[in-house]
């Protein structure tokens, strides 16, 4: 049975640190962590047990750079499906290869989508692909000034 963080109190210190290390490098090996957070390998293996079992660390994962594999344009989509077609666009979304994120969002659009794709003409092509179920808004991204990185969390000390 998963223990849910509410239930344990916030992270301490040193659950943020492993956290932040492994943002940082998803390949370190339990010693290597032990050794940057000053703890033995099993104090350290035990520690990311629990954070897998409360769905703290949810999966471990490299990160594309999806330029270096010949998609050079990535662009937000504001997705916002016509009266009673929200089921076909979120069929539709999840079917297309290039939307890499879909959050579910408040406000006047359902769905922000973000794509890689080759060209501004796949991307027109992308976006065809919704507008008989939805009516959509594209913002090309320039640049990522901020790349992913943990939110500020509590922590007990």
């Amino acid at each position: 049975m998963k223990r849910q963080r509410h239930q344990t109190g916030p992270l301490d210190a040193t659950d943020a640190q492993i956290l932040e290390l492994l943002v940082g490098d998803a390949r370190l090996s339990l010693a290597e962590l032990a050794r940057k957070v000053g703890l033995s390998a099993p104090s350290v293996s035990e520690r990311l047990k629990r954070l897998e079992e409360e769905d703290v660390i949810q999966s471990y994962t490299a990160i594309m750079n999806p330029i270096a594999i010949g998609l050079s344009v990535s662009a937000y989509i504001r997705i916002q499906p016509v009266p009673g077609k929200m089921k076909e666009v979120l069929a539709i979304v999840e079917g297309l290869e290039e939307i890499v994120r879909c959050d579910r969002v408040t406000g006047g659009d359902c769905y922000i989508a973000r794509a890689h794709v080759q060209s501004v003409g796949d991307l027109e092509a992308l976006v065809d692909e919704l507008s008989p179920f939805a009516m959509t808004d594209t913002s090309v991204i320039q640049s990522t000034p901020v790349p992913y990185r943990l939110p500020a969390f509590p922590i007990d000390r």
